[in-house]
């Protein structure tokens, strides 16, 4: 069900060399780039006309409109379950209370004695929200998205999830309820590529978003490749991902169950084992067929993506070792599941988001941990961060400097612009000191 990796016996290799040898999913956003670009481009040039037919063409819904009616909203809240709307709150209030801490504070410096630096952080305008709606629907993306939008300061929100065939052309209903829940109003029912364009064009119907958010496809993903630059993005969210890393401690029926969780989001979602213990290699192989065997999306999610090149148990020599590959594969979610968790997780250097020990499973990151679950895939957590409030704010210099401060390092200035070949910045001191530099 699952292979195998055995790394055992050598030294491992370093760097790119190590990261070659580890599992991963094929996802090639530069090939669905050139199926992406001629549907932006037909949302910019036809607007809310191309985002109609092809909500007809992708999802199968005939749209007279894509804006959501605020009543709509108030509906699916009104009608939704009283258990996922007390999970919702809770997941809320938990994402609060984290991201509420985030947000940093205005901070002057002086650099000389009349020479002063602030940065101030600014939010973004306006963004434009994604949130999947295909094999599974993702209220918890809403929470995930918007929370820390707002706790940055975002003045607005709005958010664009797949039009569903069974509830008339709108997006599912508890994507909508838990945008009520959190105050967002305005939102669209659309999809894929198409609702990236939208945020980045905008259409009669949408204003231009300053930036996008949120997990999606490889379209979600191409389309935020195409418009960068023009946009900000978070990420181009890949398949999802687990790694664990776990010893002899660890408890197979844990650490199988975990491997499951992630393999049941998509057929290329990534299950890997990292362990120095063949004892429980096996003893998780084990475990993998009952607990498969007895849960939902067997065939057409968790089997392909544990069979997948991008899912293994990965065998070494050391729990150094063990450390040493996964921050070479630079996990969106990494659990710890060893003998002393919390030293082994403090050493790790690539990853979304660190698990530690038994009780703290990637589910509960997903959900209600306080954390965010929109994190780096495809090993970029070597390089980028999940989302978080700075994900929507601009830190912006303010300098202020006085004659004298000025005066005191403009040759250094002109020393440096001259070496630089550009006299013209050096002629901009001069002209404030009468074209005679003070020489400090």
């Amino acid at each position: 069900m699952i292979s195998r990796i055995d790394l055992r016996g050598d030294a491992l290799p370093e760097g790119g060399a190590l990261r070659d040898l580890l599992p991963r999913a094929e996802f090639d956003v530069e090939a669905a780039l050139e199926k992406v670009r001629p549907i932006c481009e037909d949302v910019h040039h036809r607007g809310t006309a191309a985002l109609i037919e092809y909500a007809q063409k992708f999802d199968g819904v005939v749209l007279e409109q894509v804006r959501v009616p605020v009543e709509a909203l108030k509906t699916a809240l009104d009608e939704l379950d009283p258990a996922v709307r007390a999970a919702l709150e809770e997941s809320i209030r938990r994402a609060r209370t984290v991201h509420r801490a985030q947000r940093r504070a205005e901070h002057t410096t002086q650099v000389v004695p009349g020479g002063t630096v602030t940065e101030k952080w600014v939010p973004v305008e306006r963004v434009g929200l994604y949130a999947p709606g295909g094999r599974s629907v993702y209220p918890s993306s809403v929470v995930m998205n918007v929370v820390p939008a707002q706790e940055a300061g975002v003045e607005s929100v709005a958010l664009a999830s797949p039009p569903q065939k069974e509830f008339g052309g709108l997006p599912h209903p508890t994507i909508l309820a838990a945008c009520a829940l959190l105050g967002v109003e305005e939102v669209y029912a659309v999809g894929g590529a198409q609702a990236v364009a939208m945020f980045a064009y905008g259409t009669e119907d949408c204003r231009p978003a300053n930036m996008v958010t949120g997990p999606g496809n490889i379209w979600v993903a191409a389309a935020k490749r195409y418009f960068t630059g023009r946009i900000g993005i978070d990420t181009e969210a890949g398949p999802t991902e687990i790694a664990v890393l776990a010893d002899s401690t660890a408890d197979p029926v844990h650490v199988a169950a975990d491997l499951i969780s992630q393999a049941e989001h998509d057929p290329l979602a990534a299950a890997v084992l990292v362990t120095d213990s063949a004892d429980l290699a096996d003893a998780v192989e084990r475990e993998l067929e009952p607990q498969v065997a007895a849960t939902k999306h067997i065939e057409d999610r968790i089997k392909p993506a544990l069979a997948g090149k991008q899912s293994a148990i990965v065998l070494v020599d050391s729990l150094e070792d063990g450390l040493k590959v996964v921050d070479a594969y630079g996990a969106e979610h990494l659990e710890i599941q060893t003998a002393d968790a919390a030293a082994w997780a403090a050493r790790v250097r690539n990853a979304g988001a660190i698990f530690v020990g038994p009780w703290a499973p990637v589910s509960l990151g997903d959900y209600c941990a306080g954390s965010n679950h929109v994190l780096p895939t495809g090993g970029c957590a070597c390089h980028s961060s999940g989302l978080s409030v700075q994900s929507f704010l601009r830190g912006i210099h303010i300098v202020d400097y006085t004659r004298d401060a000025l005066a005191e390092v403009a040759h250094h200035v002109v020393t440096l612009a001259e070496a630089e070949d550009l006299p013209a910045h050096g002629a901009a001191l001069k002209a404030r000191f009468g074209w005679k530099v003070p020489n400090q």
